[in-house]
């Protein structure tokens, strides 16, 4: 991201004036006392809607959609047609005042007197929208011609395990990198506590425009790189997409495991054999351990109208809310211990989901090591007419528990590719870390 002294605002150069004269109060950031003029993470989706000509009333969401096709006169043909844009034209900065708002801390806080993460996700998946509507934003048009949606989020990495329930938070972010219809953007979170700001998380999401009825692919605006450190930042969005591809080849579902792999399954295997028969199909779990089938949770939704998203289906934010929960439920009760996140990574966004659908998700223990757990949460929709299910997103978090874990033990073929996934996952989460 672009350094802090790029993207600091008038807001907090007020914060340096009025801190040099007084003291604050532990967890109010004088950036945002009251007088001062910010952006809300509470007013990013009325942002939002006006972009786009979104209605508020769900009674009136056909008629708002009709209007949008109309857009559809407005869309580049090609992304030469469009102005190139600044990392510094995307650059946002929201406050989340819990600190100086008291009334906001009831929706965040949990019973941990912690602040509740799937909240925080929510609030990171509309303001990486709002980043990259600021980018192709055209000054000239009332509301914008683009559908812009999450593919994914390609990394969440905790800086802070301890996130307060009141003391402010700041949110920053802009666009990294473009394609000719995609675009990345980095968020960093921070908060105010001691009086001083402190890291909590950086966040990468992946975004696609499409046109005004969501049905196709549309252009972007290019990218024009100022300095040595925004080609040093492009560059890096260069490298995660090749990663990208790169992990998609190699992925389980295409590809056999690799011969390193295949030996971990099999000594597996070995270590759950009984020894005191001559079959493959005694099976006895080793001591410390957990079978996978025994390391599961389920959860269902039903998709109501109030979690719509600007283009009236169902708010990726609140899937990846109900996906965290579950997942942190399930490492939970496997742990026996509160477990603190460490990194969430590679949730794909493979199909809307629309709004009456029954959403049903599926957690799983897939990889333990030491004190940590790795979950993949699998959500679907369920259509009741048809009985057919519609895989929507694969969710990866990494926790780590309290103490020493048991370890979780796959059994059929199945199980120890799921293993293995998360086992990759983990690998890749420490390895960016460190």
């Amino acid at each position: 991201m672009l350094s802090p002294r790029v993207l600091r605002s008038a807001s907090s150069f007020m914060c340096r004036r009025f801190s040099t004269g007084q003291m604050c109060l532990q967890g109010k950031a004088p950036d945002m006392a009251e007088g001062n003029t910010f952006l809300l993470v509470s007013n990013v989706r009325n942002r939002l809607r006006e972009i786009v000509g979104a209605s508020t009333n769900w009674k009136d969401h056909q008629q708002a959609l009709a209007e949008r096709t109309s857009l559809s006169q407005y869309l580049a043909q090609s992304q030469e047609e469009l102005p190139a844009k600044t990392m510094k034209d995307s650059a946002i900065e929201a406050h989340l005042p819990l600190g100086t708002q008291s009334a906001l801390r009831e929706k965040y806080l949990n019973y941990h007197n912690s602040v509740r993460f799937g909240r925080i996700l929510e609030d990171l998946d509309s303001l990486a929208v709002l980043i990259c509507y600021s980018h192709t934003w055209n000054k000239e048009l009332k509301r914008s011609p683009l559908s812009i949606v999450t593919a994914l989020v390609d990394k969440i990495d905790m800086r802070k395990n301890i996130i307060y329930p009141d003391c402010d938070i700041k949110f920053t972010g802009h666009v990294t990198w473009v394609g000719k219809t995609s675009i990345e953007a980095k968020m960093h979170m921070s908060q105010y506590h001691d009086g001083a700001y402190s890291d909590v998380l950086d966040a990468t999401f992946v975004m696609v425009a499409r046109d005004p009825e969501n049905k196709r692919a549309a252009f972007i605006n290019p990218l024009t790189l100022e300095s040595p450190e925004e080609e040093a930042i492009f560059q890096q969005g260069e490298i995660n997409k090749k990663r990208r591809v790169e992990l998609s080849t190699a992925s389980l579902l295409k590809v056999a495991p690799t011969a390193e792999e295949r030996t971990l399954i099999h000594n597996l295997f070995l270590n759950t054999l009984d020894t005191r028969t001559v079959s493959f199909r005694g099976r006895i779990l080793p001591p410390n351990s957990v079978w996978m089938e025994d390391a599961k949770m389920k959860g269902l939704e039903i998709c109501h109208p109030q979690e719509r998203n600007i283009f009236n289906r169902i708010f990726g934010g609140f899937l990846m809310r109900k996906a965290y929960e579950l997942g942190w439920a399930n490492a939970c009760a496997f742990a026996g211990s509160r477990p603190t996140l460490v990194a969430v990574d590679d949730i794909v966004f493979r199909k809307p989901v629309e709004i009456g659908s029954l959403l049903l998700l599926s957690s799983q223990v897939c990889y333990t090591e030491g004190m940590h757990i790795q979950v993949r949460v699998h959500t679907e929709v369920l259509d009741p007419l048809t009985r057919q299910h519609s895989t929507t997103n694969v969710f990866h978090f990494t926790f780590r528990a309290e103490k020493d874990i048991p370890a979780v033990v796959p059994q059929s073929y199945g199980e120890s590719m799921l293993y293995l996934d998360g086992k990759r996952h983990f690998d890749e989460t420490i390895r960016s870390q460190g």
